[in-house]
């Protein structure tokens, strides 16, 4: 069990044109798609994910980190990271890392089985990948205390 105090959490799938939203509700058992964001102006994001919190009462962010299989760091990760300090910084509001491998392939095949036409499974995957990955946070004993590892650890 996580010693979190409790409140919404905000699931962050980072990417450089949009960002998939996923929050969770006060007792932190569920995680719900909520939207994905277009990425704009530094302003406006700030302006965007300031009212999530105060809109959603989130309480702490959890940002997705793409390591490699291997555990190290992608490029990606490290702009997550960097995102995620930015996002602290912006909203006061305290940012937790979590391994997002493989959380857009699985909102894919979610989606693909599902029947969905490209368009639709493009207008729900970033969202439904950050569910994804906030549930895998949820589920985890270690919240995020954790450094990713090897596939193969």
């Amino acid at each position: 069990m996580s010693d979190h105090p409790p409140g919404r959490l905000a699931a962050i799938d980072y990417g450089t044109v949009r960002i998939g939203v996923a929050v969770s509700n006060a007792s932190q058992t569920l995680a719900s798609p909520y939207e994905i964001f277009t990425r704009r102006a530094k302003d406006a994001e700030a302006g965007y994910f300031r009212r999530l919190v105060s809109t959603e009462s989130i309480t702490r962010f959890v940002v997705g980190l793409p390591v490699h299989t291997n555990g190290r760091e992608s490029q990606k990760s490290i702009e997550a990271q960097e995102f995620g300090r930015w996002l602290q910084e912006t909203t006061g509001i305290p940012v937790d890392y979590f391994d997002e491998r493989f959380t857009t392939a699985a909102a894919e095949e979610i989606l693909l089985a599902q029947g969905l036409t490209k368009q639709r499974r493009k207008e729900r995957l970033d969202k439904l990948a950050a569910q994804i990955l906030l549930t895998a946070y949820l589920e985890s004993p270690e919240r995020g205390a954790a450094v990713p590892r090897a596939l193969d650890d």
